[in-house]
């Protein structure tokens, strides 16, 4: 049996998932999932989840040493890029754009702070965090576009191979989304791109089928495709290539790393999307992580898994941006 006071272990070594881990998924299965399966985006008060969310992370604490800096910048488009640095005490040169999940209806910058924190100490790199626009009240593309802005205006201070973009769930999305855009419109690929548990099907398809053979324990793929809804607005080509990820043809893309939970729903579509990089030409690696739930990258101070997960993301990292940099110590 795996010891997870082992700081090496990694996902090949994972005989069972720790104890900490079973009993937040029990959890979530008895006390959450049935009530995200009765509300199925009908009742739900985007004002309380969002306060919710913000206030309950506060008490979650950023990786010890990190330097929170407010972003407020004009893009070259003229419009603005409002966001956080998150910074290690001795920063290397590079960046890593990092887009916060939340269904593209809630979290922002600060709710995504233990994890956005310890990237940025694995990796020596500051961590640019932007506060994109939210649905319903701004629906796509303007997620997207406010992604890009922050992404062009990096663009201008660092050279290419030294940015990675990733992302969690809905900004996981949105960050293979972005990279896609960018290699078909001439921009300049990023170095590398990590994806923690991305929503690939926004029309929740693939995850409704996933979840009669595999019951998520956090997920409901009903509320899961209300906030997909919200986020698509009036825009009725679900097959535009900033929304369906699965056609990677013709795309020279940079080497993609994807974190995925085994027990959650979006495994299966993490998995079409390795499927996709691979067969055209791409580099992807997948992890399947045994016994974890949606993004359970965020829990790194519970978690032995996930200090684990963040370190091998650190690693990939390091190695896309050609950085010789050590990880500090967990």
């Amino acid at each position: 049996m795996t010891s997870y006071d082992d700081l090496t272990v990694g996902v090949a070594d994972i005989v069972a998932p720790s104890r900490q881990a079973r009993a937040l998924a029990s959890a979530l299965r008895v006390g959450w999932r049935p009530m995200a399966d009765r509300l199925s985006g009908r009742f739900v008060s985007l004002t309380v989840l969002r306060m919710a969310l913000e206030h309950s992370t506060r008490l979650l604490r950023p990786h010890p040493g990190v330097r929170i800096e407010e972003l407020t910048r004009t893009g070259s488009s003229g419009a603005p890029i409002t966001g956080e640095w998150v910074r290690p005490p001795a920063p290397h040169a590079g960046a890593i754009l990092y887009l916060h999940g939340g269904g593209y209806a809630f979290c922002s910058p600060r709710t995504h702070r233990t994890l956005t924190s310890r990237l940025a100490a694995g990796t020596g790199l500051p961590v640019l965090v932007p506060s994109y626009r939210l649905a319903p009240e701004h629906p796509f593309p303007a997620a997207f576009e406010d992604a890009m802005e922050a992404y062009r205006w990096l663009l201008t201070a660092l050279p290419p191979s030294r940015i990675v973009i990733a992302g969690d769930s809905s900004g996981g999305h949105l960050a293979a989304a972005l990279v896609g855009e960018a290699c078909r419109s001439g921009l300049p690929a990023p170095g590398g791109v990590v994806l923690f548990s991305p929503w690939v099907d926004l029309s929740c398809e693939l995850s409704v089928l996933s979840d009669r053979e595999n019951r998520d324990p956090f997920i409901s793929p009903a509320l899961a495709r209300h906030f997909g809804r919200l986020y698509v607005g009036d825009h009725d080509d679900w097959s535009d290539p900033r929304l369906s990820l699965l056609d990677c043809t013709g795309l020279d893309l940079p080497p993609f790393l994807i974190q995925v939970a085994e027990q959650e729903v979006l495994r299966g579509e993490a998995e079409r999307l390795a499927e996709a990089l691979t067969e055209s030409g791409n580099s992807c690696e997948l992890q399947v992580w045994p016994g974890q739930i949606h993004v359970f990258q965020l829990f790194d101070r519970l978690f032995p898994e996930a200090r684990a997960a963040v370190r091998d993301a650190s690693a990939f990292i390091r190695a896309a941006v050609g950085a010789d940099t050590t990880e500090e110590a967990a």
